[in-house]
């Protein structure tokens, strides 16, 4: 595990949150039901982001893994 803290691509340490729904697959993405929900953390100066499922982890330790924590 690396040392590292802040963006794995340019370092920043700071990060914007935001939340998304998507569909699956078969039935749910022929009626467009959007089940799979997403929390998206974003560096603000570079803007790569990482996907982490909404029900795996709290926000807070969500941050601490995209920092390499």
């Amino acid at each position: 595990m690396s040392d590292q803290k802040g963006c794995v691509k340019c370092g920043c340490t700071t990060t914007t949150q935001k939340e998304i729904a998507t569909t699956g697959t078969g039935l749910s993405k022929l009626l467009d039901i959007q089940h799979n929900k997403f929390i998206v953390i974003s560096c603000t100066d570079c803007g790569y982001s990482e996907l982490y499922n909404k029900k795996s982890s709290t926000a807070g330790n969500i941050v601490d893994l995209f920092f390499g924590g």
